[in-house]
């Protein structure tokens, strides 16, 4: 039974459609140049090497830094599930299945690309699809809820500044958060009560088989039934591991906290003063759930439109446009070039499986 699953999996984990990738890439590059020309445009060429000329470096390493901590504790919380199934998975591929995530979730819309290439890679090291499913929905759930717990107290702490800030834009906050604790509350139910799911699940494919927007239903059910149960399985095993999972935990909120340093970096390296590490971390949080609702590749143009919307009024004259490029070569540019680098094909070691379901 277990190779018949793993037949159907396979087949499943298929790498992202190359035509969709270069349109995205295409997207991504004109989104880039439009920047640039609109920085020319604005703020003019001698006032971008004014500009420039005045950036303190030593925070900007200090960005890099972040980065690379972020980038770390990303692979960290895939490789400690992974880690618990397959007991010789190496780090390295844990650090290159995550970069080939981040590499896809900023190249697509709503960052939707990514785990299905990160399945894909680790089929490549014997992993069942099923598996590594199990390992990402885990490590989706507790990173969310970490940066929504982390968030949420920060924001009480500053709740006069954080209202202050956002008293325009409460609902979509709201609404943003919601939809966070509505994805992480789908995962844990999975997990929890396959049953539920299963017959949302079920319903969906069958409700789209009817309008003819898939075929083979009863194929695609069968399938669907057979991933959830195992992940579900998979899901009891782990949900045991207290340990991990405050370990993954703890993690997810050394990560969040590097992403949001990314931020203050560039805050700092523009020479600007008067608020604090802390009071960047709510309006952060909220320019990822404006980002959420932008359908572009990276979320493009709504990133950088939500950025100069939050933050114009706290950077310093003049400094804005080019913090929002310093903040985007960090979080979008960055990760696509690295991760690039990681679908060079490297020989990886097969891993078998040390936990029997």
């Amino acid at each position: 039974m277990d190779e018949e699953i793993e037949a159907v999996e396979t087949v499943e984990a298929k790498p992202a459609n190359k035509k969709i990738t270069i349109i995205n890439f295409i997207i991504i590059a004109v989104i880039c140049v439009g920047l640039f020309i609109y920085m020319i445009k604005v703020d003019g060429i001698d006032n971008i090497k004014n500009v420039l000329q005045q950036v303190d470096y030593r925070w900007v390493a200090g960005g890099v830094v972040c980065l690379i901590i972020h980038w770390f504790c990303e692979a960290l919380n895939l490789h400690l599930p992974l880690k618990r199934m397959y007991k010789e998975q190496p780090i390295t591929n844990s650090i290159k299945v995550s970069m080939i995530g981040l590499l896809f979730n900023n190249i697509t819309p709503f960052a939707t690309g990514g785990q299905p290439m990160q399945a894909y890679e680790l089929t490549k090291t014997g992993k069942r699809v099923s598996d590594s499913v199990s390992a990402l929905a885990m490590k989706f759930a507790i990173t969310q809820t970490a940066l929504v717990v982390t968030t949420i107290v920060v924001a009480l702490f500053q709740i006069g500044f954080f209202i202050n800030m956002m008293k325009e834009y409460l609902w979509v906050t709201i609404l943003g958060f919601a939809i966070n604790i509505l994805a992480i509350v789908a995962v844990v139910l999975l997990g929890v009560n396959k049953k539920i799911i299963t017959k949302i699940i079920v319903g969906i494919i069958k409700f789209l088989a009817k309008i003819h927007i898939i075929k083979n239903r009863d194929e695609k059910i069968e399938k669907m039934e057979k991933s959830i149960d195992n992940f579900s399985e998979q899901f009891q095993v782990i949900k045991t591991e207290k340990k991990l999972v405050l370990k993954m935990f703890l993690v997810a909120v050394v990560q969040s906290l590097a992403y949001y340093s990314i931020t203050y970096m560039v805050y700092k390296a523009f020479g600007n003063t008067g608020i604090s590490f802390w009071q960047i971390i709510p309006i952060q949080a909220f320019l990822l759930l404006i980002m959420m609702f932008v359908p572009t590749p990276g979320s493009g143009l709504g990133a950088e439109g939500g950025f100069l919307l939050l933050f114009n009024s706290v950077f310093k004259e003049g400094t804005i446009n080019m913090s929002i490029l310093f903040w985007r070569i960090y979080t979008f540019y960055l990760p696509i070039l690295i991760g690039l680098l990681f679908l060079i094909p490297t020989k990886g070691k097969t891993t078998e499986r040390t936990i029997e379901s």
